[in-house]
């Protein structure tokens, strides 16, 4: 082959490179950091909801107060909250008893980059993230 034929080529051969292999390395990056954005706000979101739904008086009082905490939570990350982002198992029948526990679980889908509005609400264009904290009611409070 004549090397005077071979002009141009390292062009080409860039710009598949470029289309193949970075692009999709790009986006997964891309997708990863939002995705690991989403845990963090889960998790702080799941644990002061926790802290919230422990100091309040009432059973009232603290699920909102727990749902106050976690949408904050979520916010300070960029996470949008919605109404079943938030859920509470208590081990009593009476949720702010002392000694009791109570089990915070917020969870989430990360709508993944560049999708379109259609794909991005449906189980293909989007992951589920979650977190849980247990925490424990003090003992020496006095029974609500």
């Amino acid at each position: 082959m004549d090397a005077r034929n071979d002009e141009g080529a390292a062009v080409i051969e860039f710009t598949v490179l470029v289309t193949l292999v970075l692009v999709p390395i790009v986006y997964l990056i891309l997708a990863v950091m939002q995705v690991q954005g989403a845990a963090f706000a889960v998790t702080q979101g799941a644990r002061e909801a926790g802290r919230a739904f422990a100091q309040a008086d009432t059973v009232t009082q603290a699920r909102a107060d727990a749902r106050a905490a976690m949408e904050i939570a979520l916010a300070d990350q960029g996470v949008a909250a919605r109404a079943e982002t938030l859920t509470f198992d208590c081990s009593a029948r009476d949720c702010l008893a002392p000694g009791s526990q109570v089990t915070v679980r917020v969870g989430v889908r990360v709508r993944l980059p560049f999708l379109p509005g259609s794909l991005g609400e449906a189980t293909v264009g989007s992951i589920p993230v979650t977190a849980e904290h247990r925490f424990p009611i003090d003992t020496y409070r006095s029974a609500s």
